[in-house]
C-alpha cells in the first residue's frame, strides 16, 4: 500500500539515471547482519547482538558495523586490538549466510522495471562489500537491471562521500545533475546532494536508528515504484 507522502517535486533537468542503495532500500538485510555478527561474537567469546542493536549501525560499511558492535563489549584498547581479527571473522561468517535471512521490500522489482522502461539508466551504489552486493542482487534476480554496481570497497571512499555517486554517474555516461539518488539513510542523501543529484528517501529502512523525517532530501517515497512515479511526473514537466 502506498504511504501517504506528498509527491516529491524536482527543480532540476530531465532525469536520465537513478542510483539506488541496496541494504534497507531494496532488501531488508538486518537479520543477515545480525546472524553474521553473532557468528563473529561467538568466536570472540562476547555477548550476542540483536536486530534492534544492529539496525542503528547499518549503512556506513562493514568496518563501522564491526567497531560499533565491539565498542560496548570490550574496553576501547582491546576493541581496537581485536578489530582486524573481528573483521576477518565477520566477513567469513557473512559469506556463509549472505541472503539467507533477507527479504525483498515491496514493489522493488516493479519500481526497477518502471524506471528501466522509462529509459532511465540504473546503478546500485552501496557501502556493502562489492562481492556481497553482487551475490545478493543475483539471488533476488535484480542484477539484470543494473549496468553498474559499486560497493563500499570499490573505491577509496564510500558514502556519504560523493565519490561513489560521481563514479557511478560517469560509468553510466550521465551528468550528476540528470541523476536521482534513492536510499533509506542520511548517508545516501548526503552523498547524492554532495554530488549535485536529486535525492529521494524511502521510509522503511534503517537510517542509523533515526527518524526518516530527519533526512534532508527532495522527498519521501513509499516504495521504489512510488519513486518511479515521482520521476515520471517530473519528466512530464521537463
Amino acid at each position: 500500500m502506498t504511504a501517504p507522502f506528498p509527491t516529491p517535486t524536482f527543480t532540476g533537468p530531465r532525469l536520465q539515471a537513478a542510483i539506488i542503495d541496496l541494504d534497507g532500500t531494496m532488501i531488508d538485510t538486518a537479520d543477515d547482519f545480525t546472524a553474521g555478527l553473532n557468528g563473529m561474537l561467538a568466536q570472540l567469546d562476547a555477548e550476542e547482538t540483536s536486530r534492534e542493536e544492529v539496525v542503528g549501525y547499518v549503512g556506513k560499511g562493514s568496518e563501522h558495523l564491526i567497531r560499533s558492535v565491539l565498542a560496548p563489549r570490550f574496553e576501547t584498547e582491546r576493541a581496537q586490538d581485536r578489530f582486524d581479527e573481528a573483521l576477518a571473522i565477520y566477513q567469513e561468517e557473512y559469506a556463509k549466510i549472505n541472503g539467507t535471512h533477507t527479504r525483498l521490500y515491496p514493489d522493488v522489482e516493479a519500481g526497477l522495471i518502471a524506471m528501466r522502461d522509462a529509459g532511465l539508466k540504473l546503478a546500485c551504489v552501496t557501502n556493502k562489500p562489492h562481492r556481497f552486493a553482487v551475490e545478493l542482487l543475483q539471488q533476488y534476480g535484480l542484477a539484470q537491471y543494473f549496468s553498474v554496481v559499486i560497493g563500499g570497497d570499490s573505491l577509496a571512499k564510500k558514502k556519504p562521500d560523493p565519490l561513489p555517486m560521481l563514479t557511478a554517474a560517469a560509468q553510466l555516461g550521465v551528468k550528476p545533475q540528470a541523476t536521482v539518488a534513492i536510499g533509506d539513510s542520511e548517508n545516501d542523501a548526503l552523498a547524492g546532494r554532495a554530488a549535485g543529484m536529486a535525492t529521494l528517501t524511502v521510509p522503511y529502512g534503517y537510517n542509523h536508528g533515526q527518524a526518516i523525517q530527519t533526512i534532508k532530501s527532495d522527498g519521501i517515497v513509499g516504495s521504489l515504484l512510488d519513486a518511479a512515479k515521482a520521476i515520471a511526473a517530473h519528466q512530464s514537466t521537463t
